[in-house]
């Protein structure tokens, strides 16, 4: 196949550019959204190429049928994608839960911005952690991925959708405004150097009849296609292995929520992704996610120069969250920094993470404007 882009080399190009080059080699043939700043440049790319490797790109009436459309996609066996920002982000939430509820592969990227509400529409925020994790309602568990580079917005991309085919489950890739519309050099690797994870399909009769069933035992039952042969019942409603509505049996609800729930945490070591710096020795760590690990690592520099024994844990995976790492760490150092751009919520899993071990002070900032290197470190050093 020709690809509508260079292959092969790097290339400098935009955040938003990269997402849909790399949902490209993915394999993602369908697109739905919604024009919103500052997502709009992936929409406008997807629309771009889509028609050019044979795929569909379309613009629906809002966010909420946004993702009802690549919900629905996907269903009929494409890989499928979206991307918003807050507010957009807030309006999926309803079809967000239904796709857990249905086990439903999906990329949903949230660049972020400034809010509540339309809030600052071209500034960078990192106010949708929560939302990201929570934000639909009842219990659930999903996928979310921060990149912090432009080739970290391309490699996480074709990471969403593996891990979204592997596991059945929505992914949110959480990147922010600065990210966006950054541009970096990416290298864009051949079609044949790229991992790429396919849809796990019905082998026979039996599997086909329980679309919502465990028949290997791994907690991810094989999908059927739409319009391939089988009948197959979907609805978000509690509903048994063949995905009969179930609505009043407790047994039922409980072994389908589990179900969900633990064929991620099982396989956290294969999802959980993160990075460190001079943490060998560190006395002071700093935990940073998205575009704020980058003034980090210059702070961690800056502050060894000073003699301060301090490193860095990056999280590239928000989602599912790994307490027990955060607790040995608490356990080596004497105090922990968590700086973000929001009031406090990266701040919150860390805290329960550290279990009292060690001391965890936020260090938030709000109203667009990223943390410098120097904030980080006076803040450390006092």
């Amino acid at each position: 196949m020709r690809y509508p882009f260079p292959v092969g080399r790097s290339d400098f190009i935009q955040g938003d550019e990269a997402i849909a080059r790399a949902a490209i080699l993915a394999g993602c043939r369908f697109y739905a959204g919604y024009p919103i700043t500052p997502a709009s440049e992936i929409f406008e790319a997807m629309a771009l190429y889509m028609p050019l490797v044979d795929g569909v790109s379309i613009q629906m009436e809002d966010e909420i049928a946004s993702i009802a459309a690549i919900i629905g996609a996907s269903w009929a066996g494409a890989k499928a994608m979206t991307a918003t920002s807050g507010p957009g982000f807030s309006l999926m939430m309803e079809n967000l839960g239904y796709a857990i509820m249905t086990e439903t592969p999906l990329v949903l990227v949230d660049v972020q911005r400034g809010g509540p509400s339309t809030g600052q529409p071209t500034l960078a925020a990192q106010g949708d952690i929560m939302q990201a994790i929570w934000g639909t309602h009842g219990d659930h568990s999903l996928i979310v991925l921060s990149p912090a580079t432009v080739q970290e917005a391309f490699d996480f991309t074709i990471r969403a959708f593996n891990l979204a085919e592997k596991y059945r489950t929505p992914v949110v890739l959480l990147t922010d405004a600065e990210i966006a519309h950054m541009r970096e050099r990416v290298y864009i690797p051949n079609p044949e150097e790229v991992e790429i994870v396919n849809r796990k399909l019905p082998q026979n009769e039996e599997e086909a009849r329980l679309p919502f069933g465990d028949p290997h035992g791994d907690g991810v039952p094989p999908m059927p296609i739409f319009g391939k042969g089988y009948r197959t019942y979907v609805t978000g409603l509690t509903h048994d292995e063949r995905g009969r509505p179930k609505t009043v049996d407790a047994e039922v609800h409980e072994r389908l929520i589990r179900r969900i729930i633990e064929k991620l945490e099982r396989n956290k070591e294969n999802i959980i992704s993160y990075e460190t710096y001079a943490l060998d020795d560190a006395e002071i760590a700093i935990v940073s996610t998205g575009i704020v690990s980058r003034s980090a690592v210059r702070a961690v520099k800056i502050l060894r120069e000073k003699g301060v024994k301090a490193g860095l844990l990056k999280l590239n995976t928000l989602w599912p969250f790994d307490f027990n790492m955060i607790e040995e760490l608490a356990e080596q150092v004497k105090k922990i920094y968590v700086p973000e751009m929001n009031l406090g919520q990266l701040y919150h899993l860390v805290k329960e993470g550290a279990n009292g071990k060690a001391e965890v002070e936020l260090m938030p900032k709000i109203g667009g404007e990223v943390h410098t290197p120097m904030e980080i470190v006076e803040r450390v050093v006092g």
